[in-house]
Order: structure tokens, then sequence, then C-alpha cells
């Protein structure tokens, strides 16, 4: 079974006209003719049969029609994947991110870059820490922004892009929302609004408090950002968030803290995977995160 003979196929049966098909593929009619003869003898059935001066297809013809459709599809993905990959200014990044690097960090990277490389592409797949790390492993994704930048998975590499200040959100009418300086083991009382068990964010709000010998009192979970800042704002608890997730979006009846004792910051950066090399559009835009960041670091000091 040739390509040729099922783009030969595919015409006549959406044409159910030999005469029509061949003209639509500028080539003779009797090239079409003997390729469908060809493709029929091979697998030993009709793919069609003669309506008057039309041409129908059998039952299994339709059913082979829908197989072959679905092959071309396929087979012009690759090309079209083939052709991206040996030119990486117009290729595909697929890119992963948590979501509190989703409102301001990835954003502003991105823009970043497409404003270099207009015609490249983004595949974007928002999802938890450790999903995220699994998807880099398994190839589902190329890289992914992670914060804190993980050290001990074997399967993938993490560079540190730059550190964060973690800081505290507190309802405006909290007693402490007007102090000038605040500490973590002053909120020992409070009630906390955390991400739910299992996200990284939360584990480093608990250990940042078990370092200072208290354990947090979660009343309140939420699965994402906007939510765990929405609880906040209606004097549900108290917060520890990365500084970024603020930047854009902060309620008005919320007030931000930096934290004097102990000052908490996480790692940012990307992961990428050990066992194989990037596609040649994503090493373009792990290149520039590295040169991106490494401006931005020498500005900040």
């Amino acid at each position: 079974m040739e390509l040729r003979q099922i783009q030969y196929f595919i015409e006549v049966a959406k044409r159910e006209h030999m005469t029509e098909a061949a003209h639509a593929l500028h080539v003779a009619q009797s090239a079409i003719s003997r390729q469908i003869f060809n493709l029929e003898t091979e697998l030993g059935i009709d793919l069609f049969f003669r309506d008057g001066r039309n041409l129908k297809l059998t039952p299994i013809g339709k059913t082979f029609l829908g197989r072959m459709e679905q092959a071309m599809q396929v087979i012009e993905e690759a090309r079209k994947e083939v052709e991206e990959f040996l030119d990486p200014e117009r290729g595909v990044i697929r890119i992963g991110f948590p979501s509190s690097l989703a409102a301001h960090t990835l954003p502003s990277v991105i823009s970043a870059f497409r404003a270099r490389h207009p015609h490249a592409t983004f595949v974007l797949q928002q999802g938890a820490y450790r999903s995220l790390v699994d998807a880099v492993t398994k190839g589902e994704i190329d890289l992914a922004l992670l914060g804190p930048v993980p050290t001990q998975e074997k399967q993938v590499k993490g560079e540190i892009l730059f550190q964060e200040r973690i800081v505290a959100l507190l309802p405006s009418d909290h007693p402490l929302a007007r102090t000038d300086s605040l500490r973590l083991s002053q909120l020992r009382d409070d009630s906390f609004v955390l991400f739910p068990r299992g996200y990284v964010l939360r584990d480093f709000v608990v250990n940042a408090c078990r370092e200072l010998s208290f354990e947090p009192r979660v009343s309140f979970e939420g699965e994402d950002i906007d939510a765990i800042k929405g609880f906040v704002a209606a004097g549900l608890g108290v917060t520890l968030l990365p500084e970024s997730t603020l930047f854009d979006s902060m309620p008005c009846t919320t007030v931000k803290h930096a934290l004097s004792e102990p000052a908490i910051s996480r790692s940012v950066g990307v992961i990428t995977p050990t066992n194989r090399q990037l596609p040649p559009t994503a090493q373009l835009f792990y290149r520039f995160l590295q040169g991106f960041y490494s401006v931005l670091n020498r500005f900040g000091e």
C-alpha cells in the first residue's frame, strides 16, 4: 500500500467521480484508475461500486476511508513536526507550570521570548508539582518551570533561575496588618489558609512553621492561588505565598507583609529531562531563560 494510492483513493471517495478526482489531482484519469485497481487487488476487496456515472463507496470502503483519513492526518502532523524541528524559529515549545507561576512569571517570560522569536508557538500545561516532574520525565512536555527547584530527582535536571521571597498575606483588619515588621512566630495562634495536602507550597509553609516549633492550624484549603487569596480577603485566615503571585492581583481587603524572622524564600527555575535532548525550539527557549534571568539577577544585585 503506497501513500499515493491512499491520496488517490481519498480524492475519488470525496468526489465520487474518477474524472473530477483526476482534475483535482492534476494527473491522468488512467493513472488514478490503475492505482485504485492496484489498491483493491492488494486488499482483496472492492472499495467502490458504480452508480450510473458516479462511484460510490462500498460498506467496507466507507470504513477504510475513515481509517485512511485518520492515517493521513497523522502523517501530515508528523510532517509538520519534522519541519518545525528543522526550523527552531517556527517550532513548538511544550512547557509545564504550576499555578503559582501562572499569573506573572510565565507570561512575562513568554512575552519577552515571543518579542525575539515571534513565529515560535507554545503548548502550555498547568499542573501540580509532582505531575509536572512526571510529565517532563515521560516526554509529555519538553520542560517545566517550578518552584522550588527539585534537587533529588534523577530523571530531571533542575536549574535555578532566581530566588523569590515568600510573604505573608493577612486580612486588612488583622491586628498585625499595620506592623512595621512581621515574624512568622507571631502567627502561631492564627488560622491558616493553605493548599491541600500533597501540594508543595503547603509543605513549604508547614515546614517553615515547624522550624519555629509550631504546627499551623489550617482552617481552609484552596487548590489555586486565587481561592486562597479570596479566603484571606474574607477574613478566614492568613497565608504565606510567593511574592510574584501578588504582583498583579492582590485583594483590596488584604495586606502583604515581608517576614523578618525568618526571611523565607524559594528557588524558582526550570527542569529538563536527563534521558533525552530538548527539541531545537525548546532548546532555544531554555537558553533564552538562562540569559533572561541572568540579566535580571544582575540588575537586582
